[in-house]
C-alpha cells in the first residue's frame, strides 16, 4: 500500500516548494470548521439526519446536541490546526482526535454527534495548518496534504472496534472513512465540491438549496457505513437509489423539490435511515471549500 501512495503522491511533492501564508489567521481555520458543522446542521430536508427543523432517524439527538457538541469540540479542532502547522505526526493527532471525542460524549452524555467529523475535519484542519504555515506548497489541495503528510499512517492505523461504522465495515467489507481521508477525500473533491460550486453559480441565492442539492449528490455516491449500519446492503442500495432518482427529477432546480426531498425524508425515516457519513462529507465539502476558494 505504502508504495501505491508514494506513486500516487509523486506528481505532487514535485510542485511548489513550500512557503509560508503570513496573512493566515490560523485561528480562524477552526472557527471555519465549526461553522461547517453548523451549516450542514442547518441544511433541510436532508433524508433521515438531524437538523434545526427536526430530528430524522434519531431518537436520542437534536440540534441543540449537535450545537453544543459542535462548540465543545471547537477547541480541538484548533489544537489539530496548531499540530499540523508545527509538524505533527499521526500519533499527535490521534491523542488530540481521542481527547476530543471523549469531550463530545462528555457533553452530550453519551451520544455520538460528530465522531466521523473529527476524524475527517480534524485532519483537514491540521492540512489547514500546515499549509498556512509553509510546511508544504501552497498550491495543495487540503486533501492531498492529508494524502501526503498522514496518508500512509492512516492506512496503517488502528481500526476502531466499537463505532458504528467500524462494525459495519468488519461485516461488509467497505472502505469507511480512513479509506476515504488516506486517499485524500476523493468524494469531497469528485462529488461535493462540484456540486455545491455548480449549483451555487446557478441558485446564489439560496445557499441552504444548494446545500440540499450537495447532500443529495454525496447520499447517491457514498458507501455510506451508517447507512449499511442501519440497514445493511439493502438500505444502503435502497438510500442511494431514492437520492439518484431524486437527483435525476432535477434535484433543485425542480419548482417542487422541497416537497420531494421532504418525502424522501419521510421515507429515509420510516425506514430508521440515516446517512451520518454523507452529513460529515457536506461538512467537510463547506469547509473545504471555505478554505481553498482563494488559493485552490
Amino acid at each position: 500500500m505504502k508504495n501505491v501512495l508514494s506513486t500516487l503522491l509523486a506528481p505532487q511533492q514535485q510542485l511548489l516548494a513550500p512557503r509560508a501564508r503570513p496573512w493566515v489567521d490560523m485561528d480562524t481555520i477552526a472557527v471555519s470548521a465549526r461553522q461547517s458543522l453548523i451549516l450542514e446542521l442547518e441544511t433541510w430536508p436532508k433524508p433521515g439526519l438531524v437538523s434545526h427543523i427536526d430530528c430524522g432517524s434519531h431518537h436520542d439527538m437534536n440540534s441543540e446536541t449537535f450545537r453544543e457538541s459542535a462548540d465543545v469540540i471547537e477547541p480541538y479542532l484548533a489544537a489539530l490546526v496548531r499540530a499540523g502547522a508545527t509538524g505533527g505526526k499521526m500519533g499527535r493527532l490521534r491523542v488530540i482526535g481521542i481527547q476530543a471525542e471523549r469531550a463530545m460524549l462528555s457533553a452530550t452524555n453519551g451520544i455520538n454527534t460528530h465522531r466521523g467529523a473529527i476524524f475527517g475535519m480534524g485532519l483537514l484542519c491540521a492540512a489547514a495548518g500546515a499549509r498556512a504555515n509553509g510546511r508544504v506548497a501552497d498550491n495543495l489541495s487540503l486533501g492531498s496534504i492529508v494524502s501526503l503528510l498522514w496518508g500512509n499512517d492512516i492506512f496503517d492505523g488502528p481500526l476502531p472496534l466499537h463505532s458504528h461504522g467500524g462494525r459495519a465495515r468488519r461485516k461488509y467489507g467497505a472502505g469507511g472513512a480512513r479509506i476515504e481521508a488516506a486517499r485524500g477525500f476523493p468524494t469531497v473533491y469528485e462529488v461535493g465540491l462540484p456540486t455545491l460550486r455548480q449549483y451555487r453559480a446557478n441558485f446564489p441565492d439560496d445557499m441552504e438549496a444548494v446545500r440540499v442539492q450537495t447532500c443529495f449528490a454525496l447520499i447517491a455516491a457514498v458507501e455510506d457505513t451508517n447507512l449499511l449500519h442501519r440497514g445493511g446492503q439493502q438500505g444502503l442500495r435502497h438510500a442511494r437509489l431514492a437520492a439518484d432518482a431524486w437527483l435525476k427529477d432535477g434535484g433543485i432546480a425542480n419548482p417542487r423539490w422541497r416537497e420531494s426531498a421532504h418525502s424522501v425524508h419521510q421515507e429515509f425515516i420510516s425506514r430508521w435511515l440515516s446517512p451520518g457519513g454523507s452529513a460529515d462529507l457536506l461538512a467537510m465539502t463547506l469547509f473545504v471549500d471555505a478554505q481553498e476558494r482563494p488559493y485552490v
